[in-house]
């Protein structure tokens, strides 16, 4: 499901900075207490708070000395030491469905807590001075390369060296990646750490996750490692966010989670109740700079997907069609298409000499259907070509002058456009800077 371009905050923290007004933001960051006008806002709202306490009580003071007292019905009853101990036994044995589940979040929490860490990094801004950036990380493994790798994303390191970044373990050590990798076009970067006794976490199978589906954030909010909010997924198939901090991120495909995510949590893992990695939290809409209950992940599929591709080939290979789609496409554009409702990727420009071109595609065309999978909008088209496997056939279903086609089309590779100088605008499936 699609929502109206806007501002995004980070969910990493950002030491000096002052939680931004409005919009949707990377959750890293941060602000200091004592020059925020947020806080400052809070401690107003607090001496506001007291005048009104301090009125209430007293209004409470007339009443009792009217002769009506509330105290009949608010008194609580004293519980006698032999029916206190009756309680505690009853408590200590009988469980019940709520008591299981805490139990159960309880164990998830004691398998996961040890592949989360907490991720410091730093490098040179603009003006020349130094800009800390705190996050968070999750170790895994993977079938490509040996050895263990902290997953996180990647504004959280960005423009940072080896040596500029620090990742703090669960049991207290610090260490500094070997290697980075990282991919723009997703937000997602691979540590490589080689140390004893390191845990890594279990992918789930993020397409599998459902619209309700119980989740837990675990990270490093404003610095406090270790930290664990639950929640549900709220949606899913978020797309056209526009990210803070100047990020432009191609494969958009969100989880949407009301998991309370702060600043700091970015690169940190969304669980389910399996215990397994299902999504890495990036970015959360809010006014004040916190949590609001709406925040966004980067589903565990795509993440594994880019981390395999860059343990092996050193960079994500990204297919294209070569198009350029419009991505005003609205109702009356469908209508006047003849089509029913509002659905699929209006062609606006078709480029020479591409897979596009020699497949057919023709300006006008609504691409309906690709790879069997229904489009929902231009983003949508976009963010699956480019995860498709470069060189593959594959079947795209168009709508023309009100008639259904089915064309046939080898996707390109993106790297191979770049060498060959072909045109500059904005395709489908290729990112506006090498991935």
């Amino acid at each position: 499901m699609n929502t109206n371009r806007s501002s995004l905050r980070p969910a990493s923290h950002r030491k000096g900075d002052c939680p931004p007004p409005g919009g949707i933001e990377r959750t890293s960051g941060g602000s200091s207490k004592g020059d925020c006008p947020l806080f400052r806002a809070k401690r107003r709202r607090g001496r506001v708070s007291t005048a009104l306490l301090c009125c209430l009580t007293l209004a409470g003071g007339f009443v009792l000395g009217s002769g009506f007292s509330l105290l009949d019905s608010l008194e609580a009853r004293a519980v006698s030491r032999a029916e206190a101990e009756r309680l505690y036994d009853e408590l200590s044995t009988d469980g019940g469905p709520l008591l299981d589940g805490s139990r159960r979040l309880a164990r998830i929490v004691s398998l996961t807590a040890p592949s989360v860490v907490h991720i410091q990094s730093e490098h040179r801004g603009v003006g020349g001075g130094r800009v800390q950036e705190t996050g968070s990380g999750i170790v895994m493994a993977s079938p490509k390369l040996a050895g263990s790798y902290v997953v996180t994303n990647r504004h959280v390191i960005s423009g940072a060296d080896l040596k500029e970044i620090s990742i703090h373990l669960y049991d207290g050590r610090v260490i500094e990646p070997l290697r980075v990798w990282t991919d723009a076009a997703s937000d997602i970067a691979i540590l490589k750490i080689d140390v004893p006794n390191v845990q890594p976490a279990r992918w789930g199978d993020s397409d599998q996750v459902e619209i309700g589906s119980m989740v837990l954030a675990m990270g490093s909010p404003f610095g406090l490692s270790q930290s664990v909010t639950f929640g549900i997924v709220s949606a899913k198939g978020r797309r056209s966010l526009k990210l803070g901090g100047g990020r432009s991120v191609l494969n958009q495909d969100f989880l949407q989670t009301d998991a309370a995510i702060n600043p700091g949590n970015s690169g940190g893992p969304l669980i389910d109740l399996h215990g397994r990695v299902v999504a890495i939290n990036t970015a959360i809409a809010s006014n004040s700079g916190g949590n609001a209950g709406i925040g966004f992940s980067i589903p565990s599929n795509l993440v594994r997907q880019v981390m395999d591709q860059l343990l092996e080939h050193g960079q994500v290979q990204r297919a294209y069609l070569g198009v350029r789609l419009d991505d005003a496409f609205d109702l009356d554009d469908a209508r006047r298409l003849k089509l029913p409702r509002l659905r699929g990727a209006l062609v606006a420009e078709v480029y020479s000499d591409t897979p596009a071109s020699r497949a057919g595609l023709q300006v006008g065309d609504v691409v309906l259907k690709f790879r069997d999978a229904e489009i929902l909008d231009h983003d949508h088209l976009i963010n699956l070509v480019s995860l498709t496997p470069v060189g593959m056939r594959v079947t795209l279903v168009v709508v023309r002058n009100g008639r259904e086609q089915t064309l046939r089309v080898s996707l390109g590779d993106r790297h191979d456009l770049e060498r060959s100088a072909a045109p500059e605008p904005d395709l489908p499936g290729i990112p506006p800077e090498p991935a």
